[in-house]
């Protein structure tokens, strides 16, 4: 089973995709960007004790700060929650589909048993009207931020989760993990704004 995914994945990343600035009705690419978790739902809890559903929504915030300062508004970013609230998985779907995004992406941290376990890791959709589309954006994410933060990729996957099957017929839609949790280095990368930074001028490079 294994295989015939990487099969099916090289297969697609192959076919041409449409510019996402062009999939946008206005000047601007509209980005929907998912800070996963949130209020009673801490997500991944880090070995130096840092929650999950905090450093996605910092790395989420300076996605913002960072696109009006060094992009010049090329992006028009909505995020799902700007607080530390839990946001319903329905409602974030839906968000995106009234905003009408051309770009959907939802920021998690991983965790594992293994405290080795490292590296990145990008989910589409099984199946949907983007799936292609999603597959390339998740390439490009993963290797933008293998390339320019060294971080170990650990491949685009496909997962049947709920943000994304309820996206991916609006727009190309991807769940990133940013790392593992239950790492050292990589927990104690994450816990300094300077090297959010770092991640969020991948994320937006690789745009």
């Amino acid at each position: 089973m294994k295989r015939l995914k990487q099969v099916m994945f090289l297969m697609l990343i192959v076919v041409p995709v449409f510019s996402y600035g062009q999939l946008s009705s206005s000047n601007k690419t509209i980005i929907v960007i998912d800070p996963g978790h949130g209020g009673s739902d801490a997500g991944a809890l880090g070995v130096n004790e840092i929650q999950e559903k905090d450093v996605v929504l910092n790395i989420a915030k300076e996605l913002v700060k960072l696109n009006k300062k060094l992009f010049s508004d090329t992006y028009e970013i909505y995020l799902t929650r700007y607080t530390d609230t839990l946001i319903s998985l329905k409602d974030r779907g839906v968000l995106a589909k009234k905003l009408r995004a051309d770009i959907f992406i939802s920021l998690h941290c991983n965790h594992s048993s293994n405290p080795n376990a490292h590296g990145i890791e990008v989910y589409v959709a099984n199946n949907g009207k983007h799936i292609r589309q999603s597959i390339f954006l998740g390439y490009q994410l993963q290797k933008g931020l293998r390339e320019q933060i060294g971080y170990k990729s650990r491949g685009v996957k496909f997962a049947n989760f709920q943000v994304l099957r309820e996206t991916v017929d609006y727009s190309p839609a991807v769940l990133l993990e940013l790392g593992f949790l239950s790492n050292w280095d990589e927990t104690n990368y994450l816990k300094t704004l300077e090297n959010l930074r770092f991640v969020v001028r991948s994320i937006l490079n690789s745009l």
